[in-house]
């Protein structure tokens, strides 16, 4: 198996190429604009398949809390010291306003707090025309080692997995 350290090295160094994979990327024309341990940046252009007022013109918050999400993922793994397969456990997307019609959307978060099995992530939406944040984004990354994947361990450690439950929930009667 390739050092884990390394392969982390591999996946920053070519996760823009990554990202013309992404089906989601592709539908909304998602760009990276930066890729660092520090911070990821990127941006999607305003087009009209976006749009979630006919009337105004402005994007759907949902192309929005997409960026964000993308954006929060790609986080956690620039961040990361190992390659660990990660997962949005919550996202907390706040508007301030909505994006102004015909303008490129920028977006940015950063991973500021690791713990052993959760990430924690911040962000925000904005033109670059004003620097007006459109969202912010808070929220946690679920860490997982991506070696259990393959054997099915991370299943069988986690007592949370469904599948792992053999007792039924209790009921609120």
């Amino acid at each position: 198996m390739p050092d884990p350290e390394n392969q982390a090295d591999i996946i920053r160094e070519n996760m823009a190429k990554a990202i013309a994979y992404i089906p989601w990327a592709k539908e909304t024309g998602f760009e990276l604009c930066s890729f660092t341990k520090d911070r990821v940046s990127g941006k999607i252009n305003w087009r009209e398949s976006l749009i979630g007022d006919p009337e105004t013109g402005v994007i759907h918050g949902g192309a929005i809390t997409s960026l964000l999400d993308s954006l929060a993922g790609m986080a956690v793994i620039a961040a990361l010291n190992t390659f660990k397969s990660t997962a949005t456990l919550d996202l907390r997307i706040d508007y301030m306003r909505p994006a102004r019609k015909g303008l490129t959307i920028y977006g940015e978060a950063e991973c500021y707090h690791m713990t052993r099995t959760i990430a924690f992530i911040r962000g925000r939406a904005y033109h670059e025309e004003d620097d007006k944040t459109i969202a912010t984004a808070t929220g946690t990354f679920a860490l997982n080692r991506i070696e259990n994947w393959s054997t099915g361990k991370h299943v069988a450690d986690n007592p949370q997995s469904a599948s792992a439950k053999s007792e039924k929930a209790p009921s609120d009667d």
